[in-house]
């Protein structure tokens, strides 16, 4: 009975300090990856707009063949929205909030849990058939799950999805 106080006391510990150091850990978060794409600016934006073609590079769709997807709208304007579901990642959905036309789609993701996100794409011109994009996000992780961004950055799924993205579109 000696050893189980022990064990029990040990694991309320644990759980306490990492509550308080949950306590000192940012809320907000941003995170966001650039590259340069060989082509076109309005052929990289007119391919980024619909999100049915992040199956073709987001890291996410591309760990998950069994990931259950449907959607709502019609891809490539404001409104329409895309919802997964999966043993890997859970369930949530991803909706065009905003398009600037041939320069930005912004778009809101949401987990299940607090505040959705809002994800965007941004292209620039670069001259000589060259386009950066910007890949980011932007949120606010409620406490104490905000303890998992000392673990955790989305940047680097960004970085591998937009390698995926030039390895597409420069083919």
């Amino acid at each position: 009975m000696k050893i189980l106080k022990k064990i029990v006391l040990v694991l309320l510990i644990l759980i306490a300090i990492v509550l308080i150091v949950a306590l000192f850990v940012p809320k907000n978060f941003k995170s966001e990856k650039t590259i340069v794409i060989n082509k076109p600016k309005n052929e990289v934006f007119e391919y980024i707009r619909y999100i049915k073609n992040q199956d073709n590079f987001g890291v996410w769709q591309l760990s998950d063949p069994d990931m259950k997807k449907t959607y709502e709208g019609t891809d490539g304007t404001a409104g329409f929205k895309y919802s997964w579901k999966s043993e890997k990642f859970s369930e949530g959905s991803q909706t065009i909030t905003a398009i600037d036309e041939g320069n930005r789609v912004d778009s809101e993701l949401d987990f299940g849990f607090g505040t959705p996100a809002k994800a965007y794409f941004i292209v620039k011109d670069k001259g000589q058939n060259q386009t950066e994009v910007t890949w980011g996000i932007t949120g606010r992780t409620p406490y104490p799950f905000n303890i998992m961004s000392l673990f955790y950055d989305m940047g680097n799924d960004f970085q591998k999805g937009l390698e995926n993205l030039k390895k597409e579109l420069e083919k």
